[in-house]
């Protein structure tokens, strides 16, 4: 079992520099290539390296294998350390002198508590800063050539989580089901039926367009299509898995990768990300 102390024992028995501070990155969606050259930067010279689940494992390959790296992914139902122990875990690790990377898939301001880590640190009187990441919205519909806006079909995007602890996401349904945007759903995979349901109990349309990229801008990356009243269906005969994105709106029509989808025919059983790959 990982504790704040034993994870300390292991940093301290490390050189430290002078003066310890900690660096928020953005990881990306997952494929390396994507990772910012500043990212990288920060990356070769951490001492200590405090990751998420959704980081690829080709990104934490990059790592220097002086530095030590710490796994403190959340998944449903299971997480290593809460999130209050992360936050006073990264003080104490810089505190102690060491060059600390928090290392975030996707952007570490957009669903990713940055905002709340970043705040504690300043708060405990550390310098903290942070590397901005390409976001798994833009990511993701880039691989599967999806574009999040379109002239004449969506004039704005929303990002929207999808992720509660208990029960169903609490969102404001009326301006959420309007058909000149486009919503993106990050963490609602688990709620997805649900999700689909309420936009139409609230006026959009059970045939707009749905897609999930599973595992987006990976060798893995998969793309599934359906509709708002479809979607149920798509879920029950592909089961996809976490990580995955859902994309709601007209936009899903001018996707330039086929599709596994009960919207016509599957013409492919995986969707490969050859760029990633």
């Amino acid at each position: 079992m990982m504790t704040t102390r034993s994870i300390l024992a292991q940093a301290q028995q490390r050189q430290p520099v002078q003066h310890g501070e900690v660096w928020l990155v953005g990881a990306g969606p997952g494929d390396a290539e994507l990772l910012t050259l500043k990212a990288l930067r920060v990356l070769r010279q951490a001492d200590v390296v405090v990751f998420d689940r959704l980081v690829s494992a080709e990104i934490m390959a990059l790592v220097p294998t002086r530095a030590l790296c710490i796994d403190v992914g959340k998944s449903r139902g299971c997480q290593r350390l809460a999130q209050e122990n992360i936050n006073q875990l990264l003080v104490e690790l810089a505190r102690s002198g060491q060059r600390v990377v928090r290392l975030k898939g996707g952007d570490p301001f957009i669903f990713g508590r940055g905002g709340e880590e970043l705040d504690y640190l300043q708060l405990a009187g550390l310098i903290c800063h942070v590397v901005p990441g390409i976001t798994a919205a833009t990511g993701c519909a880039a691989a599967v050539g999806l574009p999040l806006t379109y002239r004449d079909c969506a004039q704005s995007v929303r990002f929207v989580t999808g992720h509660v602890r208990d029960g169903e996401p609490q969102l404001d349904w009326p301006t959420l089901a309007d058909a000149q945007q486009t919503l993106v759903f990050y963490m609602g995979l688990s709620h997805a039926s649900r999700l689909c349901q309420r936009l139409i109990e609230h006026g959009l349309a059970a045939r707009t367009p749905v897609a999930i990229i599973e595992r987006g801008t990976q060798p893995e990356q998969r793309l599934l299509t359906a509709t708002l009243g479809t979607l149920a269906e798509l879920l029950a005969r592909y089961q996809p898995q976490s990580p995955s994105l859902l994309i709601v709106g007209e936009v899903v029509r001018f996707c330039r990768h086929p599709a596994l989808s009960v919207a016509g025919p599957a013409v492919s059983l995986m969707v490969k990300n050859h760029a990633a790959a």
